[in-house]
């Protein structure tokens, strides 16, 4: 299989990292309007350079759309003849290879990408997150009716070498965008405020950098691990009249879970609003 990719940032670069160990660097290219960017990328991973984002099209079986939401409409615009005769092409008998295309646009609908597209292409939704680079991520992905259960299924294990791929109906995606798409975000913002109190409270920057960050990591394992409510495992520690639930006081007094839920539901209504 050939696997191209319109746009060479973090998430894109990131996802092709992970499809290295299915596909092979060989089969792997960029294009980017940013040239240097895409060599850069394409050279981190041995892959190639595509000249345009139609010859992305026209080579690659599957196509990840990994560019900005409000830019989609125009490369769309520009891909689309060339979306037209691979489909085309797939229709004939002779033909062998198929187009599959990976969007993952905040709030763009599959809907939407086909009507600018102009034909009812194979269009698999997915949203990952940052993690995914060290191939810890979440990628939660919605294929439509035009995709074949061999060629989700195929997709899903070319997304598993960057994390946890998860299928879910398409209707929640701004929601999953909201919560693990923009969530990293919010965690590194705890980790740093844990740290700055560690720091508060005399230790080293460096260590309470590096305690915070484990103690997150640790954290977030005994929920996966366990299997266990976060509530009774904060129940675990938190005895009468001790440490851990006078900081749970503080916590609650600064609102601190109302603003972790706000800032999910902000997350995921300007989802909606890039659409």
């Amino acid at each position: 299989m050939t696997i191209s990719c319109i746009g060479s940032g973090v998430m894109g670069t990131a996802l092709m990292k992970g499809a290295l160990s299915v596909a092979g660097s060989k089969n792997i290219g960029f294009a980017d309007a940013d040239k240097p960017r895409a060599k850069a990328a394409a050279a981190s991973l041995g892959g190639k350079v595509f000249t345009s984002n139609s010859q992305a099209v026209r080579e690659g079986d599957y196509v990840f759309l990994a560019v900005k939401p409000q830019i989609l409409k125009n490369v769309l615009e520009e891909i689309a003849p060339a979306v037209k005769e691979r489909l085309s092409a797939a229709g004939k008998k002779n033909s062998e290879r198929s187009l599959t295309l990976i969007s993952m646009a905040a709030g763009w609908s599959i809907e939407k990408i086909q009507a600018v597209l102009g034909v009812k292409a194979p269009v698999i939704r997915i949203m990952p997150n940052t993690p995914s680079l060290i191939s810890r991520g979440v990628i939660v992905m919605a294929p439509s009716p035009e995709v074949s259960a061999e060629r989700s299924a195929e997709l899903e294990k070319i997304l598993s070498g960057a994390g946890l791929v998860d299928r879910l109906e398409e209707k929640y995606l701004d929601a999953v965008t909201g919560l693990s798409g923009s969530g990293p975000a919010f965690v590194y913002l705890f980790i740093e405020a844990l740290a700055d109190g560690g720091v508060l409270a005399g230790l080293p920057r460096d260590k309470a950098l590096r305690y915070a960050a484990q103690t997150v990591l640790g954290a977030a394992s005994m929920v996966l691990e366990t299997g266990k409510h976060p509530g009774e495992l904060k129940d675990m520690v938190t005895s009468p009249g001790g440490t851990t639930i006078a900081g749970v006081a503080a916590l609650e007094n600064g609102a601190f879970r109302a603003s972790a839920i706000n800032a999910v539901e902000a997350a995921w209504q300007r989802a909606a609003e890039l659409g």
